[in-house]
């Protein structure tokens, strides 16, 4: 596992192996919810977007994929509670199976708000995939359909999920505990 720079330090809380098996798990309850149909993913970038193409390609149904980028977090450790979408989808999602796939389900703040607009605009079904769930920081009464797994209150890094940018191409989900001024 890679040194964290500075004081900074990582505990591996998720290993690699253990993703990629439930990866496999998730994608399995997908194809056999949708039974053959069409499924567009959304991917919420940037953290999903690892999570997002291991899924796709376990995946036994026709897909699609487009992303959104939203924002609630800037460089800190707190979500900021204001949400913005910094990139929108390329193309419709009227009528299509949607399922919105995401690194973590958090305070819930991004995911409510993300679908309040996607369900304005008709999908035929819209579901949620999230890698990982902290339940106990929750603040919006929003679930996922599809969870990786549930998460202690720790921030957490890699398999996409990052630090001001950094940490995101670690294999494993860590702990990231940075030190104490």
């Amino acid at each position: 596992m890679p040194v964290a720079a500075g004081r900074e330090k990582l505990k591996v809380l998720i290993r690699r192996s253990a993703i990629q098996k439930r990866v496999r798990q998730v994608a399995h309850q997908i194809t056999k919810d949708f039974k053959g149909e069409r499924v567009h993913l959304v991917g919420v970038l940037k953290g999903a977007c690892i999570f997002l193409s291991d899924l796709v390609r376990e995946l036994s149904l026709d897909t699609s994929i487009d992303f959104i980028a939203v924002s609630s977090y800037g460089k800190g450790k707190q979500s900021s509670g204001q949400v913005r979408v910094l990139k929108d989808l390329d193309s419709s999602i009227q009528g299509l199976n949607v399922v919105v796939v995401e690194d973590i389900l958090d305070t819930g703040l991004t995911l409510s708000y993300l679908l309040r607009i996607l369900q304005q605009r008709k999908p035929k079904t819209l579901r949620v995939a999230a890698l990982l769930d902290k339940p106990s920081r929750r603040i919006k009464d929003v679930k996922a359909d599809y969870i990786g797994f549930k998460i202690p209150n720790e921030f957490v890094v890699g398999y996409g999920l990052d630090y001001a940018e950094r940490y995101r191409n670690l294999k494993d989900v860590c702990i990231l505990s940075l030190p104490t001024e």
